[in-house]
């Protein structure tokens, strides 16, 4: 099997962990992992001070509870929405009838920062809700540039970094942000089931509200400083993080994306040759979205009975590949090949 998608293909070592006898978590080796891997996850992300959250949920189970812990105290969101994830951001407002603005980046489109910018002013938001990537269209937003917006309209910063983190520079504490959200199956590239929720040092002194059981802030931070979760974690999913997180403090952060970078910018060229329109104007490092010229509706399928996982992307001919995972220049050689051969079959 080869995998373009969220996770990608997973090394051995790391897949053989899920298998293994993993401990009770109500112990103190457990705790020691939790805290551990909090430790190593804030280095990655560089915010000095702050506490990881971790669910045992999607990503988009940390999107509802930094909704109706946070975003649900303020009296008016702004949302940017470039694809349906930033859609999903509106969804999550109006289900819990959270005042908010959108505004709207056209398909794969570049945000256009001056009249962002106008925007912000006109509406005088509380807080600050986007995608670091949309991943719907492979599109990368400018976070210095949304930073410094929010910084000078003082409204508080909240990124989904589901797709970019370990895919795209991302250092929270340079950025100003306030939470950030990331989850397992992406740029860590284990099982999908983990999320996690980076809150810094300053945002700590919020008093939050307790509108969620489950994914109540302050009861999870207090359980945090045992290094626990207050409901049974996904002991195994934990196990396998710690090991990928202890690898990735050791080749360190630039080597991490330059890896995915190189992995991105060769199928991007493969694209090229291939007549292959890559729409987005700033693409991400995480994925490369493209149209093929024919044969759309049945190149998802046939790459499916050749046991290959590409995404596909809710629009005609248009398909995502992910360069997260194990994945080599003769993976994506193969990958280009076998594309070429169904569009023109």
């Amino acid at each position: 099997m080869k995998s373009y998608v969220f996770p990608g293909n997973i090394e051995e070592r790391i897949l053989r962990i899920a298998g293994e006898p993993f401990p009770y978590m109500r112990t103190a080796l457990f705790s020691e992992i939790v805290k551990d891997s909090e430790r190593m996850l804030l280095e990655l992300i560089h915010c000095p001070g702050g506490r990881v959250i971790f669910y045992t949920a999607s990503g988009t189970g940390a999107m509802d509870a930094v909704v109706t812990n946070y975003v649900s105290l303020k009296k008016k969101a702004f949302i940017i929405a470039g694809g349906s994830f930033g859609y999903r951001w509106k969804s999550l407002c109006e289900y819990y009838q959270v005042q908010n603005e959108v505004f709207e980046v056209p398909f794969a489109r570049d945000i256009d920062y001056a009249q962002l910018e106008n925007a912000v002013a006109a509406s005088r938001p509380d807080v600050f809700l986007c995608q670091h990537h949309e991943t719907s269209t492979g599109q990368l937003f400018d976070l210095k540039k949304i930073s410094a917006i929010c910084r000078k309209h003082n409204v508080s910063l909240v990124v989904d970094a589901i797709s970019s983190f370990l895919s795209d520079d991302l250092d929270m504490e340079e950025l100003n942000i306030d939470i950030c959200i990331t989850s397992s199956q992406k740029g860590l590239n284990i099982a999908p089931g983990l999320s996690f929720l980076f809150l810094s040092p300053r945002i700590l002194q919020t008093d939050f509200l307790h509108k969620s059981y489950y994914f109540d802030f302050a009861e999870n931070l207090k359980n945090l400083e045992r290094g626990q979760t207050p409901y049974s974690p996904a002991t195994s999913l934990f196990m396998q993080l710690h090991a990928r997180l202890k690898e990735n403090v050791v080749l360190g952060v630039d080597k991490i994306i330059a890896s995915v970078r190189a992995k991105a910018l060769y199928f991007r060229e493969l694209c090229r040759q291939n007549g292959w329109e890559i729409p987005a104007e700033v693409p991400s490092n995480c994925i490369t979205g493209f149209f093929v010229r024919q044969n759309g509706d049945i190149l998802f399928n046939e790459l499916l009975k050749q046991d290959i996982f590409i995404m596909p992307g809710g629009t005609p001919c248009y398909f995502r590949v992910s360069h997260l995972g194990v994945q080599s220049e003769e993976d994506l050689d193969d990958l280009a090949m076998r594309i070429k051969e169904i569009e023109y079959r």
